[in-house]
């Protein structure tokens, strides 16, 4: 594979781990955490979380899911670039 696809994976890992980490502290935890401060704290009362909280599960199960698939991808051409050197 050429060396762009490399590139394209560590640029994407680095946008995606930065995402990941700020989506995780949005996340209200025991204390009410920061997702409170951007309108977290109005929830419903029939299921018990809000609709902002539900987004935030979602947007960060997507965010880690294209993670995940950066570092298998990458892992996958270091093994190709290993092999077809040797």
């Amino acid at each position: 594979m050429p060396i762009w696809f490399a590139y394209t994976m560590i640029t994407l890992l680095v946008i995606t781990s930065v995402l990941l980490v700020l989506l995780i502290l949005l996340h209200r935890g025991k204390g009410g955490g920061l997702s409170s401060m951007f309108g977290g704290g109005v929830s419903s009362s029939l299921a018990g979380s809000s609709v902002a909280e539900k987004n935030l599960d979602r947007y960060t199960v997507l965010v880690g899911i294209v993670w995940f698939a950066c570092i298998v991808g990458l892992g996958l051409w270091l093994r190709l670039q290993m092999s077809s050197t040797t």
